[in-house]
């Protein structure tokens, strides 16, 4: 076995190549609270071993960073959960909270530095520690090795209890062989990109839902709404390589968004099984061309043109309702969330069917840093979170009676401004069927949930994960100048006419061709497994 030594040192190196393409800047990661050792004994005060179990009479101090949230004050949360947690598996808990903005960059740093958090947040699109590149390079811990098999002393039950299919996705090549190197989070595992529509302002300016059908064809309401409400307001405010995607009917194919898989979007099962190059193809040079007009006219926000500013501005707009059209990737019942949250009728208008995929059924998932001092009890923490109600409860929306109250009829209220200072992403966290409802999510939101998963349908290549290391040089190579064009391309902030062939003779040049061909030659060695 490894000295911890050499498990810090094969981490980061193996980190540094994954993410070679992101720049040096940001802050490293921080907890709300005092960072602490996972490991290190914490009071004096041991919750005695179990007779027949793991052996938990050391308190350890178990690290969690997590994506997507807007926490500011997690004090009175932690010291609940903490309290709870002693009780159950003598540990405690310190969050680290990243946002959708500043998850990537504190990641990269966490890892690179060989900082000692035991759990982190991985997907199939989180450019850094995407979920089945990290398993590869040995960024986590294989949980069901044979050699130690961590899901059957410490959490042999947990698949039952959430889905036997997340298993299934959760199995990926990973450093220790073919195995389950995280536990994925039973949220949506199906997929469906949807119009963001801000009914409200539709119907101020005559039009209804029904008149969003065509990308191409915006042009008169967005002209319209931006005649109206005046420059300073940006009609069209989407998550642009969302809305590329949802435009073009392709999936994520490699967490830097180079290749593509385009789908039926009426009946996935008539998929093919062909990878493409994603900005190579014609619909792709269509789409950034309508782009661009729409830019010009000043229906799109020159922030959308930045990776440093895009997200916030998406989100500030849409939480203040400065927006007629965006994109969102959908999720039941959201819409009635997002409504009563930002004071208009939000609805979400599907482009496709809901497919099933590798990279939906790996949108949320979280890991065990092989840095870990005790990945055992991180693992079990990681099954109470899955298991207990009232933990994940206190995890997504913090403490009854002060963070929020419940309602007669079992949901649940928040404080305004207790919600401001603490506000996790909810769906990322555990098993969504054991938290109480919000006041503003139907009273059938289960059956909605249940509902949407068990009706998506299943693309053709359905388990497939590209491995990037035969072609990792090209691979990040290719990311730089993807980096270099993309934003601006995706945001009509600059001509195609001019800088997507610049754009694509800089793939040709640095190997585009060989990294679809390996992709495309992976893909077909797995469809014929399958058969």
């Amino acid at each position: 076995m490894k000295s911890k030594t050499q498990r810090i040192l094969a981490v980061i190196l193996s980190v540094l190549m994954m993410v070679s393409v992101f720049s040096a800047c940001g802050k490293t990661a921080e907890s709300t609270n005092n960072p602490a050792t996972p490991g290190n004994s914490g009071d004096n005060n041991s919750a005695p071993a179990t007779q027949d179990g793991p052996d938990i009479s050391k308190e350890v101090t178990i690290q969690w960073m997590y994506h997507g949230s807007s926490v500011s004050d997690d004090k009175a949360v932690m010291e609940e959960i903490n309290k709870y947690l002693k009780e159950k598996i003598n540990a405690k808990l310190e969050m680290i909270w990243c946002s959708w903005s500043d998850f990537d960059d504190r990641a990269r740093l966490a890892v690179q530095g060989g900082d000692p958090i035991d759990i982190y947040f991985t997907s199939s699109w989180t450019p850094t520690l995407e979920y089945a590149a990290a398993a590869r390079q040995g960024v986590f811990v294989r949980l069901d090795n044979p050699e130690n098999n961590l899901l059957e002393k410490y959490a042999p039950n947990l698949f039952n209890e959430i889905s036997p299919v997340l298993a299934d996705a959760a199995r990926t090549d990973g450093a220790d062989g073919v195995g389950i190197y995280a536990i994925p989070t039973y949220k949506e595992i199906a997929q469906q990109y949807t119009w963001d529509i801000n009914t409200d302002i539709l119907k101020k300016y005559g039009y209804t839902v029904d008149d969003v059908k065509d990308f191409y064809q915006l042009g008169p309401i967005l002209e319209s709404i931006k005649q109206g409400e005046g420059k300073d307001f940006y009609p069209l405010f989407p998550e642009p390589a969302v809305l590329e995607r949802l435009v073009n009917n392709n999936d994520l194919v490699d967490g830097d968004s180079l290749l593509a898989y385009e789908f039926d979007p009426v009946d996935p099962a008539k998929s093919g099984v062909k990878i493409v190059s994603r900005y190579e193809t014609e619909g792709y040079k269509k789409f950034v061309e309508q782009m661009h007009q729409y830019y010009q006219k000043g229906y799109i926000s020159p922030e959308m043109a930045s990776a440093q500013t895009m997200v916030n501005a998406r989100v500030s707009a849409q939480n203040a309702a400065k927006y007629a059209i965006s994109t969102q990737t959908y999720y039941p019942g959201y819409e009635v969330q997002t409504s009563a949250e930002r004071g208009i009728t939000v609805v979400y208008k599907p482009s496709h069917t809901a497919i099933i995929s590798t990279t939906s059924a790996r949108g949320a998932m979280q890991a065990i840093s092989t840095l870990s001092d005790d990945p055992g009890r991180a693992l079990m923490f990681l099954n109470l979170v899955n298991t207990d109600p009232k933990l994940i409860t206190m995890l997504a929306y913090g403490i009854e009676g002060m963070h929020y109250t419940k309602m007669s009829d079992g949901r649940v209220s928040f404080d305004k401004a207790m919600r401001e200072t603490y506000r996790p992403w909810k769906a990322g966290l555990g098993k969504q069927s054991i938290i109480p409802l919000m006041e503003d999510e139907p009273s059938n939101f289960i059956d909605l949930f249940n509902n949407y998963n068990n009706s998506a349908k299943p693309v053709p290549i359905l388990g497939f994960a590209f491995n990037a290391d035969p072609v990792k040089t090209e691979i990040a190579a290719l990311a730089n100048v993807a980096a270099e064009y993309r934003d601006a391309l995706n945001s009509g902030a600059v001509d195609p006419a001019e800088k997507l062939p610049e754009f694509i003779n800089k793939l040709k040049a640095n190997g585009i061709d060989k990294v679809v061909a390996e992709a495309q030659r992976q893909l077909d060695e797995f469809m014929a497994a399958k058969k």
